[in-house]
């Protein structure tokens, strides 16, 4: 998928002080004013149009929809400082935003990338109820940082700089910037302490906040996340990348996300049935060495976020089976 410059006609919301939300309509000046919302929040280094399918999605949604992009602190070059509390609390406020101008109005909220993390942070991190509620989630990419930065960086460096990172928290300067010497990788981003250990997520524990997607987690880890989001009552859907170049290549990308819902259906949770892997996707569906896989890959993403959106409006969700099948059932 090509990435040319363009102009996009939209509005821009501000939802909260110093935070903007865009909003992608199909004309200049739309005559009909979509009802519904699909918040797009994308990853590490994103910001508005950043993600090339994002405006392939917009004109594709059912006319009740409308793909609306926050802008949170953590856009661009933030996220070296930011965290994925913050990032919720943003989101959140972003959703009573337009919850308060469109009363009634569904909320598909979709993750790409590290935008993933703070999706299912927003169902599981403590203060869901205060929150307001969102009707379905998509996490297209959902990947492990943890699992990608040792595909840059060898172990020797790796683990220097967790040590480094570690020192830093444990003299009371967790929110200092790390030195370029341990965060060479991202040379234009101011990068913390503790956001470092969040995203590389040392051994033996694991514990780091943005470590969500794993391939080594036990069982037991992942009944403690993926396993309680039946009782959030919100459906769910992955969009994996198929060929992502920032997944290992050990990593089996059917089992990971078989796994993930599993412990779903098995917390009570429901999983549409356009979950799965998007065959020949790359991470953002930019990259591709065949033109045509990259086409059919961002038709196959875009036709199961449409499904997810038609059926969360309409209320009748077909639903996968623990054997693979479907159910059709009211939701």
């Amino acid at each position: 998928m090509n990435i040319e410059p363009i102009q996009q006609a939209g509005v821009l919301h501000r939802y909260a002080t110093r935070l903007v939300a865009f909003e992608h309509t199909r004309t200049p000046h739309p005559s009909i004013e979509p009802r519904n919302i699909l918040l797009f929040v994308p990853g590490l280094g994103d910001g508005f149009l950043t993600v090339p399918y994002s405006t392939a999605l917009a004109p594709c949604l059912p006319a009740s929809y409308s793909l609306v992009q926050p802008l949170l602190s953590s856009s661009y070059n933030g996220w070296g400082t930011s965290s994925l509390g913050l990032d919720v609390a943003e989101i959140a406020q972003c959703v009573a935003y337009f919850r308060r101008i469109r009363p009634g109005a569904k909320v598909v909220l979709m993750g790409h990338s590290t935008g993933c993390q703070d999706v299912i942070h927003y169902l599981l991190s403590p203060g869901l109820d205060a929150r307001p509620t969102i009707d379905g989630v998509i996490m297209q990419a959902p990947i492990s940082d943890r699992e990608c930065f040792l595909m840059v960086l060898d172990q020797e460096s790796y683990d220097a700089g967790v040590k480094v990172a570690q020192a830093y928290v444990e003299d009371g300067r967790g929110e200092d910037v790390l030195p370029g010497s341990v965060t060479g990788m991202f040379p234009r981003t101011p990068i913390s302490a503790r956001r470092w250990l969040s995203l590389t997520s040392p051994g033996p524990e694991h514990d780091g906040e943005d470590d969500y997607f794993s391939s080594d987690f036990s069982d037991e880890r992942l009944k403690a996340t993926f396993g309680k989001i039946g009782a959030t009552a919100v459906p769910i859907c992955f969009a994996f990348s198929g060929a992502d170049e920032h997944v290992p290549n050990f990593v089996d990308k059917e089992r990971l996300v078989s796994r993930w819902e599993r412990f779903i259906r098995e917390g009570g949770g429901v999983v549409d049935e356009a979950s799965g892997v998007v065959r020949g996707a790359t991470h953002n569906l930019a990259r591709s060495t065949e033109e045509r896989t990259s086409d059919d890959s961002v038709q196959d993403l875009l036709s199961r976020v449409v499904g997810v959106a038609q059926r969360v409006e309409t209320g009748k969700l077909q639903l996968q089976t623990r054997n693979g099948g479907h159910d059709k059932s009211s939701f």
